[in-house]
């Protein structure tokens, strides 16, 4: 990897780890209303939808802390990625059947009026954070990570 490549990473690793922590955060002590963002979505049966919402937060928070602290990077990413994708995915979704909803990401969410929603904000955000994990996906070795790829050095690791 060039040089600048694990600075990258380590940028794509901040962002997307911080994102992911600051969005679990945010819902985790409030389970019912994060479980609320979920029904509002009208995907989900409500006897899913509820530990969906309850059981969401914990796993933003935990991939967070794996991208932040660098362990696990390549696997953590993909799990962002997939998350990314379904988030996109449900968005896409409220807009198309003319739901008006707030996302939910970051805590609150649930029914809106028309003028407030914000999909194309979103799914946008949604699609860079996207890129950011098939980066990592690909180049998981950054600065300052507590797991080295073993296929790859970062010029600061032990062989």
């Amino acid at each position: 990897m060039k040089p600048w490549g694990a600075w990258v990473s380590l940028g794509a690793r901040l962002i997307l780890g911080g994102v992911m922590l600051v969005a679990g955060a945010l819902k985790v002590s409030d389970p019912e209303t994060a479980a609320q963002a979920v029904r509002a979505y009208e995907i989900l049966p409500p006897g899913l939808a509820d530990p969906v919402g309850w059981g969401l937060p914990f796993l933003e928070i935990a991939i967070g802390l794996l991208l932040i602290l660098g362990f696990g990077v390549r696997h953590s990413a993909a799990a962002a990625g997939v998350f990314m994708v379904v988030f996109i995915a449900a968005v896409g979704s409220a807009w198309s059947r003319g739901l008006a909803i707030d996302c939910g990401c970051f805590g609150g969410g649930g029914r809106v009026d028309p003028g407030q929603t914000k999909y194309l904000e979103e799914i946008l955000r949604d699609v860079g954070l996207l890129v950011l994990a098939m980066w990592l996906c690909v180049k998981p070795a950054s600065k300052f990570a507590l797991e080295s790829d073993p296929n790859t050095s970062t010029g600061d690791q032990a062989p």
